[in-house]
């Protein structure tokens, strides 16, 4: 490596510590009632001879290492220019004696046949990492993968911190989880952690919403959840929504729904309108079906979920359920528009007291100013019907 710390001047190796070649002087141990000041002086000699002739072993080596292993336990980068690509790999024009070589593994982060598939082509200066010599021609190994590694911890580290939710493309299995790539990283997602009850080989090639649970680089442990980011999304969803849940107990008094990674009750009196006395006849534990929130409680965590809202004529959820399903978003819609019109008739009712406003409400419970042909009274409401149970 002679010929390579010629071609790189400047290479410094990291100072050694004061504190780890501290000498610690040494007590006089006592003979008899009195210390012997010539012993005393005689051990103190031989030991500070002692730790001299190592604290000099040290400097010699660590200067051996500097002078003929310079790179070795040191990552460095330098400035190149692209000039040539091949099958295996590119040329790359580092401004020293020789040239450099950039093989086409080490040329992304991604698997790749060429290395021109990652816009590595004859004129691109970039930035790239030693991580070798060719002792034969004095030529340098160069790696862009392992900068593009290091930045993608980095990027994970924050993701994590942000608690955000990412996709992960599923590349393999084994007993325990799933292997998902994400930010070109391998990552562990246990099935525990997997919110839907698909098999490895369902969900190998797909695409799954992720967040991170442990990220760590010196142990190389990237791990994910599903659940938790499904969790996450559900969390967004309002009153009304629809969402695919599947059945993982029955009791009775309901059926408890998992609608990605968060727990939901179906109670009995929301299956159906017409009475269902025994659950077990309507839902099985692992059926999928599709089910609208009627309440979600986020400080303590509870679901109330329904059926019977879905219905498009009472007792479809027990006679004909698979049209429940495919009518469950109509249904929902027309849910949403019942609330909303019970919602604007209470506005209307509150501005009926309080005619000063100058407000009043469209048909669709859009609040705008009063209509000239209006009694400056305000609105005449005694005759709105109630809202109906819905």
């Amino acid at each position: 490596m002679a010929s390579l710390a010629q071609q790189f001047t400047g290479l410094r190796c990291p100072q050694l510590s004061s504190s780890r070649f501290s000498v610690k002087p040494k007590q006089t141990q006592k003979v008899g009632a009195f210390a012997s000041p010539i012993v005393s002086a005689v051990a103190v000699s031989n030991a500070k001879t002692k730790d001299r002739l190592e604290l000099k072993k040290m400097f010699e080596d660590a200067y051996e290492r500097c002078r003929t292993a310079p790179m070795e336990g040191v990552a460095f980068t330098v400035k190149g220019t692209v000039f040539c690509t091949d099958g295996n790999g590119a040329l790359v024009d580092i401004t020293a004696k020789s040239s450099a070589y950039l093989p086409v593994q080490e040329a992304s982060i991604h698997k790749i046949k060429h290395v021109e598939e990652v816009g590595i082509v004859p004129g691109l200066r970039e930035e790239f990492m030693i991580i070798g010599e060719n002792e034969a021609d004095d030529s340098l190994f160069l790696s862009l993968r392992s900068i593009q590694y290091e930045l993608a911890w980095e990027r994970c580290r924050q993701l994590q911190a942000e608690d955000v939710v990412v996709k992960g493309k599923v590349v393999g299995a084994n007993k325990g989880g799933v292997v998902a790539l994400v930010e070109g990283l391998r990552g562990f997602v246990p099935f525990s952690q997997i919110s839907s009850k698909s098999t490895a080989e369902e969900l190998l090639d797909k695409e799954l919403p992720l967040k991170f649970v442990e990220v760590d680089e010196e142990q190389s442990r990237l791990v994910f959840s599903n659940r938790k980011a499904m969790a996450d999304s559900q969390a967004q969803l309002g009153i009304g929504s629809v969402v695919l849940g599947t059945v993982q107990s029955l009791k009775p008094y309901g059926a408890f729904i998992d609608i990605g990674g968060i727990n939901g009750l179906l109670h009995v009196s929301q299956i159906s309108h017409d009475r269902v006395s025994d659950i077990a006849t309507v839902l099985q534990p692992g059926d999928t079906l599709k089910v609208m929130i009627l309440s979600h409680d986020r400080e303590r965590g509870r679901v109330s979920l329904s059926t019977k809202k879905l219905e498009p004529t009472p007792g479809d959820m027990i006679r004909n359920p698979t049209l429940v399903f495919e009518k469950a978003e109509e249904m929902a819609q027309t849910f949403r528009q019942r609330i909303a019109q019970a919602e604007a008739m209470a506005r209307a009712d509150m501005l009926r007291f309080q005619p000063e406003s100058g407000l009043t409400l469209s048909s669709d419970g859009i609040l705008g100013p009063l209509a000239s042909d209006l009694p400056a009274e305000g609105l005449d409401l005694s005759d709105v019907p109630e809202a109906e149970e819905v």
